[in-house]
């Protein structure tokens, strides 16, 4: 009687190991092995995002896309280009952050020729933890990686590098979106570039793009909005950066101050003393939610200066 015949699985055995050339060199048993090459993060590789066929297509996203879009959701209104008169070579932006709205409407309002030569500064937590994100970061806007939660070596060399080759900088010096709608203190990356780099920092309040996309919303509602430039500063021969970075935090919240009533107003309680403060009151939650609304009913249409 003949038995059926019973197959084994067959086991396969495993691909014998390209030869060197072919494949990454092994690292010897007595040699402490590398670390392994990150790719995302701080260490995401952006330079080719600053090449010239990326710079074209960045300038047909910016025009046919980004600048249309803007429009719609955010109806802008620019104030303050004139301060920038009289100056050239590369600037540090430095705006307050309340919304993913603020990179592309500062795109688009930045005037030229800084606006074909910018740069933006991203989280390296946010947009570069992933490939496919930091790569559309890096494309769209021109952003490279940069650490919002400490000071890093890293980041600032690759910083200083670019506005010395002739890049101007957007950076947001409070480190993050406002998280209930007040300002943050401004922290000292952008006035440390300054001093170290010999270049002037813009200071732009940026107001209503709360309102349009706040943090924790998930889909934009249109609202209307305002960007005010000041005039560039620089630091005194012997001003510390963080006294610096107060200055620079002060003048936003003088420019805020202005957008909400009028140059003169503003002015007035700049000189006195008196400008309100962007960070908002020392309280509870609930505390500084009506305060914020308390303030955004007393919001005016600018005027002209009462010079009585």
């Amino acid at each position: 009687m003949d038995l059926p015949e019973i197959r084994l699985p067959q086991i396969k055995k495993p691909l014998a190991k390209l030869p060197f050339p072919l494949r990454a060199p092994s690292t010897p048993l007595t040699v402490e092995p590398l670390p392994p090459v990150r790719k995302t993060g701080v260490d995401f590789d952006t330079d080719w995002a600053r090449s010239g066929p990326a710079r074209a297509a960045r300038s047909v996203i910016t025009d046919a896309l980004v600048r249309p879009v803007i429009q719609i959701l955010a109806s802008p209104t620019v104030h303050g280009l004139d301060r920038l008169e009289g100056f050239d070579g590369p600037m540090i932006f430095a705006a307050n952050h309340h919304s993913h709205i603020d990179t592309p409407l500062m795109i688009s309002s930045i005037p030229e020729p800084w606006r074909s030569n910018l740069v933006v500064g991203g989280a390296a937590d946010y947009f570069f933890n992933s490939r496919v994100k930091g790569s559309l970061a890096a494309l769209s806007i021109a952003a490279f990686p940069i650490e919002r939660t400490k000071v890093s070596r890293r980041s600032t060399d690759l910083a200083a590098e670019l506005i010395d080759d002739g890049w101007s900088l957007l950076i947001y010096p409070e480190g993050g979106r406002s998280p209930d709608g007040w300002g943050q203190p401004f922290r000292g990356g952008a006035t440390y570039l300054a001093r170290r780099c010999s270049v002037p920092v813009v200071p732009v309040h940026i107001e209503g793009t709360g309102r349009i996309l706040r943090k924790g919303r998930p889909l934009p509602s249109p609202a209307n909005t305002a960007v005010t430039f000041g005039a560039p500063l620089t630091p005194d021969a012997d001003e510390r950066t963080t006294r610096f970075a107060e200055r620079l935090g002060h003048e936003v919240a003088v420019l805020a101050d202005e957008a909400t009533t009028d140059w003169w107003s503003a002015r007035k309680r700049a000189h006195a003393g008196t400008t309100p403060a962007l960070v908002g009151p020392e309280a509870g939650a609930w505390r500084r939610i009506w305060a914020l609304d308390q303030k955004a009913s007393k919001r005016a249409k600018r005027a002209w200066p009462n010079l009585d």
